[in-house]
């Protein structure tokens, strides 16, 4: 059966503790292997890319493996031609794709007429690939994931929602702190609850922030949101990560954000580029945890 990683909810707790494990492994060692010699991942891209496509283009490469690299301009993607010819005929020439896009539901129709493997590299509902890499970049800092408090302050984005997910198997305790209207999809975090997770919610960041070893936020206008720009200002105002906010947070504690950020809109340029940022190690992770991924994806078990 082909496996594919749309979701961090499509690994097993014990799954996703051993890829962050594994990545570790492969990190402190600067692994090499030929796993993927002789295999084509195609990269269909509908977002522009700087951390996730070159990433995943070095982590193919570095496992053996070579990427054709596609836009909607230069593929069918970009007309009339129906995803699941896309993925029946990208299944004869390539062994898996890797998909940064815009509705979850393009992911979808892919897998369910791909019988490659396909990984999200983003979609509008869920950035697993990223947040399986904070994963990493936390338990290096912090190994006892489950005894964390990470605050979640902004947009109830694609990135909230893979956080609330991982919080289901690591354990952690996630607060996030939204304006009204930009809540995380509440089916997401109810399931995520039914499966223990411990996910509050507040319209307070001091709330959300108080307390936590980890704070975490992302832009106002992701990617497609650019004519919502000016409304979400207005409606995250008071939403900005800066030194007041992080001073509430457990001494010591660390400041994320996956990047691209908007320094002086959702963060400071104080604790962007302050001692508790830890945003370059989180940009370099991503090497290291899609390698791990891959691994899981294309090693027979």
């Amino acid at each position: 059966m082909t496996k594919n990683f749309l979701s961090i909810l499509d690994l097993t707790t014990g799954q996703a503790n051993a890829l962050v494990a594994r990545a570790k492994a492969m990190k402190d060692a600067d692994h090499r292997s030929n796993l993927l010699a002789g295999k084509v991942l195609v990269m269909l891209f509908e977002k522009a890319s700087t951390r996730t496509r070159i990433s995943f283009e070095v982590a193919v490469r570095q496992l053996g493996g070579t990427t054709v690299f596609m836009t909607p301009a230069e593929s069918q993607l970009g007309r009339s031609e129906p995803l699941r010819d896309t993925a029946r005929v990208i299944s004869r020439y390539a062994q898996g794709m890797i998909v940064r896009t815009f509705g979850q539901e393009k992911l979808i129709e892919l897998t369910s007429f791909s019988s490659v493997p396909v990984v999200n590299a983003l979609s509008d509902r869920y950035h697993p690939c990223q947040v399986m890499s904070d994963m990493l970049t936390m338990y290096e800092l912090t190994p006892r994931l489950s005894d964390l408090t990470v605050a979640w302050v902004g947009d109830g984005n694609n990135m909230a929602h893979s956080f609330v997910n991982a919080a289901a198997h690591f354990g952690f305790s996630l607060r996030l702190a939204c304006p009204e209207g930009f809540d995380p999809d509440p089916d997401i975090v109810n399931a995520a609850r039914a499966r223990g997770a411990k996910v509050e919610l507040t319209r307070d960041p001091h709330e959300a922030v108080t307390g936590a070893d980890y704070v975490n936020t992302d832009v106002w206008a992701s990617m497609g949101q650019e004519a919502e720009q000016k409304a979400r200002e207005k409606a995250f105002a008071g939403y900005r990560v800066d030194a007041s906010l992080m001073a509430l947070a457990k001494p010591g504690a660390r400041f994320l954000h996956c990047l691209p950020a908007h320094r002086g809109e959702e963060v400071s340029e104080e604790v962007l580029e302050g001692p508790a940022s830890v945003v370059f190690d989180q940009a370099e992770n991503r090497l290291h945890m899609q390698k791990a991924i891959l691994e899981w994806l294309f090693s027979e078990e």
